[in-house]
């Protein structure tokens, strides 16, 4: 949930028997429209925010474990994401994350 501010979110399904494995959607979400996003166990979530002082509140299935952590770039082009725009700022982490290999969701 958005609590002050705007986003744009971005799901990505990473369950290999899926239908719509590695497709991937793409939501506006306001304080002001009061929306919620559920991320089904198996896909990716990532966010964008686009009005400042923007904050969420999100829950997690699992307590967080550092060494389960992983992630793909905003910019993969394995997936061709659009955004409504770069991002101004971004983790070195998350900027230094390798392009996704498909093949990498077997070993989790």
């Amino acid at each position: 949930m958005c609590f002050t501010g705007s986003l744009f979110d971005i799901v990505v399904d990473l369950r290999p028997t899926s239908k719509t494995f590695l497709q991937w959607i793409s939501i506006e979400i306001s304080a002001a429209d009061r929306l919620m996003l559920h991320v089904p166990a198996g896909c990716a979530n990532a966010w964008l925010t686009t009005a400042p002082d923007t904050s969420v509140h999100y829950y997690m299935s699992e307590v967080y474990r550092p060494e389960a952590d992983r992630g793909f770039r905003y910019n993969d082009p394995a997936f061709g994401f659009r955004w409504p725009r770069p991002p101004v700022v971004i983790s070195e982490r998350d900027a230094s994350f390798p392009d996704f290999d498909p093949a990498s969701l077997a070993r989790s």
